[in-house]
């Protein structure tokens, strides 16, 4: 990979989004709307207090997964990704280059929401705010490396949104966020543990319950990022130039 071809590739993917005001506006607008909505339903319960944290995580990584599975499709579909594989562009540099691209979109995205969270709908943790922010980033940038993933095997934009239920509702259901990981059945505790939204679920709750909790949030960044590379790896080798 050329670290410089990937950030060429960074720039044009950014500039793309800024003239897509209705992506833009799912990127940043969306999540807040969804723990906006959330806040309400549960208005003067403890229940977001509770789930509130954890949805800082769950909304960016569902968010950049649609965005970024979508968008790369149509690169490839359009013939844009072949005609760049033709320059000194790799699949890796492309994979690295929207990677790139989402995560400094992530960061916005993500100090935006906990924001929110946090001076608009009084969102209480005991932790620092910008470890909040750090883990919503980081599971953004998960997003946006498994809908990178999802994308080399969908042939349309509605196949790309149909792998959905299989990349990302299983991990909702298991990432401790309905049920505590600790309390599922002994075969789906081992299935989450192999899920990398279980990890980041895990640290906001670490965030939320404890001001200490700086030394265990790390840990589970490590493991997401671990992730990320393994879904940047595998998109990489199994990205085709275009759609058959």
């Amino acid at each position: 990979m050329n670290p410089r071809i990937s950030l060429l590739t960074a720039g044009r993917v950014l500039r793309q989004l800024r003239g897509d005001h209705r992506t833009v506006a799912m990127l940043l607008v969306v999540p807040v709307v969804l723990i906006g909505l959330l806040a309400w339903i549960y208005d003067n319960t403890p229940v977001f207090g509770l789930v509130g944290p954890a949805l800082l995580g769950v909304f960016p990584f569902v968010v950049m997964f649609l965005v970024t599975s979508i968008a790369t499709l149509r690169e490839r579909s359009s013939g844009t990704l072949e005609r760049l594989l033709t320059t000194p562009l790799g699949k890796g540099d492309f994979m690295l280059g929207y990677a790139i691209a989402f995560g400094l979109v992530a960061i916005v995205q993500a100090v935006v929401a906990v924001a929110f969270a946090v001076s608009v709908l009084g969102l209480d943790v005991r932790g620092p705010s910008w470890l909040l922010v750090v883990v919503a980033v980081v599971d953004a940038v998960l997003g946006s490396a498994l809908g990178l993933l999802a994308s080399a095997f969908a042939r349309t934009e509605f196949q790309a949104v149909q792998f959905m239920p299989a990349f990302v509702l299983p991990q909702f259901f298991l990432c401790g966020l309905l049920v505590a990981r600790g309390d599922l059945p002994t075969v789906l505790g081992w299935v989450s543990d192999v899920m990398p939204l279980s990890y980041a679920v895990d640290a906001m709750h670490a965030v939320q319950a404890t001001t200490d909790a700086g030394g265990e949030v790390l840990k589970d960044v490590g493991i997401i990022l671990g992730f990320i590379v393994v879904a940047l790896v595998l998109g990489s080798l199994t990205l085709r130039r275009r759609t058959p």
